[in-house]
């Protein structure tokens, strides 16, 4: 079947009802010591889920949203949602943008004109792309697959036959950070021969035994050390019992803006201020890929998945890579270490952002990314 138009239609009941189940939100006592010291603000989900109930707007987000052509196709017994809009230069490159949990397609919302017209955002019209922006399966307007096995390597796979058979492109770019990054690293490794570079702003890059020992890699060791202890309770939650926290998350908005948004305030540049960097209505409509799809489950599920595929590391890669590395990103790694396990031929320290790239800090990414393929085209 050809790809199949699209446009977000949440129904009004279900706005409706998340509306009284932000009224009716029973709310914890808060617990002994600092604010986000032991998991999300009380006070700040409070005060989010208020301006959720009172001022949000979902009707002016989702107009924004189907101002671009999005479509469905069915791969593999999954409906895939993503966008789909053609480039305006002279010979624009397929691009595929992957985003990770707890994005969604939101994250590369704002940078789609950009990367299509240049020329109209201050750029060079030769640096445009036709950009792809799939919703991973069990995400937000995709489809939730009805059978295990939908990790990163079947999801790579789909989304190479979306590009090349759904959509025709016989060659095209990746980008992406967290399980984008994932997925489009095995696109590369599998598909060198089609995939022209890859972009990441994620890598999981691991040291061998000798460059553990050398001094270059203790700062890094102990980064990840402190992100081990500190950070991977929720991969652990999700890698093993995802139904039985998803539950409870779909069934309560406080619940899920909690547990998302710990993470965006964590995991980003922000320093602590979380609205220094998103606003409150990104962090709501990031949220509303969750909530008005009951995904968070089938989302969360990607991580037990994973587990499943057994990887055993980060792929090689022999088509060219790119690597944007941001300094509050959780993996961080020297370029010695990318270098030993992919074809890294662009590598930026970005000045400041996290792991959101495409949202905290959009113009970093955007030149990031046209730079890397200006010498792939």
């Amino acid at each position: 079947m050809p790809p199949e138009p699209f446009q977000i239609e949440v129904p009004d009941f279900v706005l409706r009802d998340l509306r009284e189940r932000l009224a009716k939100t029973r709310w914890p006592d808060p617990l002994p010591g600092e604010a986000w010291e032991r998991g999300a603000s009380l006070a700040y989900v409070r005060e989010l889920c208020t301006y959720w109930h009172d001022e949000y707007d979902w009707r002016a987000q989702e107009a924004a949203l189907n101002a671009y052509p999005q479509f469905l196709s069915t791969i593999d017994d999954v409906d895939i949602h993503y966008w789909h809009v053609r480039g305006k230069g002279p010979a624009s490159m397929p691009l595929m943008l992957v985003h990770g949990w707890p994005g969604s397609i939101f994250e590369f919302h704002h940078l789609i004109a950009p990367l299509t017209d240049p020329a109209a955002h201050g750029g060079d019209a030769a640096d445009a792309f036709d950009v792809v922006i799939p919703a991973l399966p069990g995400f937000g307007f995709s489809s939730k697959p009805k059978e295990p096995g939908w990790g990163p390597v079947r999801i790579a796979r789909a989304f190479d036959h979306l590009m090349t058979h759904e959509l025709m492109y016989e060659r095209y770019g990746t980008q992406g950070g967290d399980w984008g990054g994932v997925v489009t690293s095995l696109m590369a490794a599998e598909n060198t021969e089609r995939v022209i570079g890859a972009h990441l702003n994620f890598i999981g890059a691991r040291p061998t035994p000798e460059q553990a020992r050398s001094a270059e890699a203790k700062p890094y060791l102990e980064h990840a050390a402190v992100i081990q202890r500190d950070e991977m309770g929720y991969n652990i939650t999700q890698a093993t019992k995802p139904m039985s926290l998803g539950i409870a998350q779909t069934d309560s908005p406080a619940g899920i803006a909690a547990w998302i948004v710990e993470k965006f305030r964590t995991w980003s540049d922000c320093n602590g201020d979380i609205e220094s960097v998103f606003t409150k209505d990104q962090l709501l409509t990031n949220i509303m890929f969750y909530w008005a799809t009951t995904s968070i489950a089938s989302a969360a599920n990607i991580y037990l998945e994973s587990r499943r595929d057994a990887l055993g590391g980060w792929p090689q890669i022999k088509a060219p890579v790119g690597v944007a590395m941001f300094p509050k990103e959780l993996a961080r790694a020297p370029r010695s270490w990318v270098e030993s396990r992919v074809n890294l031929v662009h590598w930026t320290e970005m000045p400041r952002g996290g792991h959101f790239a495409a949202l905290e800090q959009p113009a970093l990414l955007l030149e990031d990314v046209r730079a890397f393929f200006r010498p792939l085209r």
